[in-house]
Parts: C-alpha cells; structure tokens; sequence
C-alpha cells in the first residue's frame, strides 16, 4: 500500500507534460485576471489565522494551460513580479481595490544547460538588491544566476562548490539577500530526521564569491520541509515550510527566526506563527515576500499550483500582528489584605 501511494501522490501534485523533452512556455498573447478570494471559504468574515491577519487575497487564472507554477516573489505592495518554476513568470500592479494594471509575461534570458528541458529551467527562488539586480536559484541544477534589473541580461552564474551534494530536485528551495548583503540559502531536506536543513550564508554575492560562505543548520517543524524565506524590514526571517499528504493535501507553517540567530555551525528552530489547513485555504505556498507599510509588516504569500486541477495560483496579503507575538503577561495578583 506504502508503494502504492508513493506513485500516485506525486502524480496528483504534477503537471501532465512534466518529464517531456520540451518544456512548455506561456503564450506570447497570454491573458491572465484575479478573482478575490476569502481566507476561510466557508467563514468570509474570519481573518485570523495565528499571528497572521488576512488583508486580501486573489486567484490568479489563465485561459494558459502552461499558467501557473509560481514558486517565488518579489513586490513593493503594489508591483508583483511572479516567477514559475519554469524559467518564466508574469509582472502586473494591484491597487487597493483589487485591479490588475500593467499584466505582462517574461522568459529568463539565458538559464542553465540553454534551457531545452524542463530540469533546466527549475527557478525555485527570487531575490533582488537595491540596485535592481537579481539573483535567480535552480534547484534542479543547484546553480544561482545573477540577472541585470528587468532581467534584461544574464550576468552570471555559478554552481557554488558548497552545494553540489544537494539532491537534484531539492536543492535551494528557500534563498534571500539579506540587507547586510549576504544570501542564505536552505536545502530543502533534511540531513537527517530531526537533524535539520543544510544552510548557507554567503557573505557576498554568491556568483562572484562562491567559496566565501558558512554552514548552519535549520530544524523545519517535523515532517515539512522549507519551501521560500524572506528577511523582514526588521531582520528578523520568515520561512514557509510545507508538507503534502493525501489526507490533508497541502499545508504550510510559517515561521519566524530572530535577527542575527543564523551563526556559522548554529542550529536554528524557527518560530511557529501560523499554520495553514482547513478549514483555511491551504496550498502549495512557495513564495513568500515582506514590506513595510506604516508602521506595520506585511507578508504577501503565493501559492504554486503544479498546473495541477487540484491546486491554485493564489496570492494573499497579511499583516503581521506583534501584539500576538508578545509573550503574555503574568497575572497581577493584588496584596493579601492582613487582619
């Protein structure tokens, strides 16, 4: 029975061309909208879901057969970029109300081995500088390729000695340039149960300097795995990490790690601050990026969803509340009275 369910679980979770020669890319004329989604389908009016209060959130859909699969963001709050995990992605605005300006379509303008099949072109991760520049992970290939802003050029491109022992196919899930300038990166298993991830933080742009790095370890809450990671306006990280079994589909735990824990040889444990089951709408989130608005923390997170029927292009905005991360008060219990 375990065989069983070895073979079918991934053919629920798996687009049908997945493994042909050639892989498929977006329409040149593709169109694509957002519908509004309610974080509890059944409950519209519940916005909370552990630390996490829901703002909005929307479906992403396209007459495309090949639309779909994003599995990592970049946004300002109001400029999305999406990329797939096929080397292609899609650009657009939301304003507060919901509507979609500025929709357009991309293709990576080099990626590893030319691209010609599907393996080559697993973008899996997403993160920029302040000067625009962009860095792109292939899990796949282990390999990060740096991009010019707009992805206008590829500028280069290293396979870093570091994670060359990394499975194919679960390589560097989660990546993020830090505002200090280094990039961590997470494997996405486990060394062992219990043992945590294999991390590196490099300690300058990992394409120039791929040998100036350190290893840590992250523990994912048991039986997920990480999937993306951002670094929040205050430095501290936020993970996704996901798990996908047949009884309750996809769910997903954020959490939180302090500034400063990652240390060469440290073992981190993030910090549990929402889960996402049912009755909630729960997915295969792969992307998760932060800002700043006011005086508050927003997290946009987005879903990708494998072109698969079951599975949806979601993306949902929350507010990260602190008041619920503060540890709760003691009691005050007045004086005795005496006599």
């Amino acid at each position: 029975m375990r065989l069983f369910w070895s073979v079918i679980l991934p053919l629920l979770f798996v687009p049908p061309w997945e493994g042909l020669p050639q892989q498929r890319l977006f329409d040149p004329s593709l169109r694509f909208s957002v519908a509004p989604v309610a974080l509890y389908p059944g409950a519209p009016g519940r916005r909370r879901i552990g630390a996490l209060v829901f703002e909005r959130g929307y479906r992403l859909t396209s007459g495309d057969p090949a639309f779909g699969g994003f599995s990592a963001m970049q946004t300002d709050g109001r400029a999305f970029t999406l990329l797939s995990d096929s080397g292609q992605g899609i650009r657009f605005t939301l304003d507060a109300r919901g509507r979609l300006g500025a929709p357009a379509i991309f293709h990576l303008p080099a990626v590893p081995r030319g691209g010609w099949r599907g393996e080559d072109r697993d973008s899996e991760a997403l993160t920029r500088d302040p000067a625009g520049h962009l860095w792109v992970a292939f899990e796949t290939r282990n390999e990060i390729w740096r991009y010019a802003p707009g992805f206008a050029r590829a500028e280069g491109h290293v396979a870093p000695p570091a994670m060359a022992g990394w499975d194919e196919n679960r390589g560097a899930e989660a990546f993020a340039r830090l505002a200090s300038g280094r990039f961590v990166a997470i494997d996405e298993n486990e060394v062992a149960p219990g043992a945590g991830c294999e991390g590196l933080v490099f300690l300058a742009d990992p394409v120039r300097h791929p040998r100036r790095a350190f290893r840590f370890r992250y523990v994912p809450p048991k039986g997920y795995k990480p999937t993306d990671m951002a670094e929040l306006p205050d430095g501290r990280l936020v993970l996704l990490n996901r798990r996908a079994d047949l009884t309750d589909g996809f769910t997903v735990i954020v959490t939180l790690l302090p500034k400063d824990a990652i240390r060469p040889g440290a073992r981190v444990v993030g910090r549990p601050i929402a889960r996402f089951a049912a009755p909630a709408l729960h997915d295969n989130f792969e992307a998760v990026a932060a800002v700043r608005e006011g005086g508050a923390i927003k997290l946009w997170i987005a879903s990708d969803d494998n072109q698969s029927l079951f599975e949806a292009s979601l993306l949902l905005e929350f507010r990260l509340d602190e008041a619920a991360l503060a540890p709760p008060r003691a009691p005050i219990t007045p004086p005795r009275r005496r006599g």
